[in-house]
């Protein structure tokens, strides 16, 4: 084990934004975490514009330290397309994805990569109680069991961004290049062997999160469409359904009008009626519609980020 240890390359693939206040101890207790390993390991910290001086310190801390190295998007893209960029750049052997927040302690790398060499392509870092707000934990809780059930994917809600990977799970990562972009579904998809252990949760080292509940919902929104068809079925059985119960309803009505002489009324029940029907037609078509656009999107073949600035590569 010692000889892999000393072969072995680390890189570790961070998205920042808005994180000038935790990048200097980011880095110090990555480069403490990952000299424990090996002394060869680079660090990349995408920068998705947060418009603080972020970049400064990256580039700052670059030229001190050679294994530390920037990229700056020319706009903001998002969290999964700072973690594609990385992927797209490293040359590590080893990877290590994890968040700027510290809430992923570096500590836990060693133990990380440990595990990994027992014989896993992919070891996830499995928070035990995590330290956000209620409201997060049960809008996370729900997504990622909505999630599960329209993949068809069991995806642990408890598992985040934070794991390490093997050169070969990168490199299969890279030729994926869809425009919508959720980093644990893409991974989770290739079904490599992995192996998760428990680690401590800490509470954000500075700052706020970014990450609104309009922002998750549209994340969540978007990962759903882009692993799922399953809602386009869903919408049919619902129109099947309702043609059914309608059916039954119409004989009914047709029954009791031969047999008893049941006279047909019920003008607000039937106005009631037809705006529920106009209101799920509606809704379906708006389903089919964002399955579309996003098939558009695709088409296009634009590329997933822009680089605008490059430090150490």
């Amino acid at each position: 084990m010692s000889d892999t240890k000393k072969s072995a390359f680390i890189s570790v693939v961070v998205p920042v934004y808005k994180a000038e206040g935790c990048i200097r101890e980011l880095y110090s207790r990555l480069r403490a975490s990952l000299e424990t390993i090996t002394r060869d390991f680079e660090i990349i910290l995408v920068e998705d514009c947060g418009k603080d001086r972020s970049w400064d310190i990256i580039t700052e801390l670059s030229s001190v330290d050679p294994r530390v190295k920037g990229i700056q998007f020319s706009r903001n893209f998002g969290q999964h397309y700072g973690i594609t960029a990385g992927l797209d750049l490293c040359t590590g052997d080893w990877v290590v994805v994890m968040d700027c927040d510290l809430q992923d302690r570096p500590e836990e790398i060693p133990r990380l990569y440990a595990k990994a060499l027992e014989g896993f392509d992919m070891v996830v870092a499995r928070r035990g109680k995590r330290k956000d707000k209620l409201l997060k934990r049960l809008t996370s809780w729900a997504f990622y069991r909505l999630f599960s059930y329209l993949s068809d994917m069991d995806y642990d809600w408890q598992v985040g961004n934070f794991r390490i990977m093997s050169r070969k799970i990168v490199d299969n990562f890279r030729s994926m290049r869809e425009k919508l972009r959720f980093f644990g579904g893409l991974i989770l998809w290739m079904g490599f062997p992995s192996a998760s252990i428990d680690v401590r949760h800490e509470e954000r080292f500075e700052g706020k999160s970014t990450y609104t509940y309009g922002r998750l919902f549209k994340l969540a929104a978007e990962a759903i469409i882009a692993y799922s068809d399953k809602p386009l079925r869903l919408t049919v059985r619902i129109g099947f359904l309702m043609s059914l119960v309608s059916f039954i309803y119409g004989t009914y009505i047709l029954v009791s009008r031969l047999l008893y002489g049941t006279p047909v009324m019920g003008w607000s029940s039937l106005m009631v009626s037809l705006y529920f029907l106009g209101g799920i037609i509606i809704a379906i078509l708006g389903i089919i519609g964002i399955y579309l656009g996003k098939t558009f999107d695709e088409t296009k073949k634009r590329p997933l980020y822009i680089i605008s600035r490059k430090v150490g590569l």
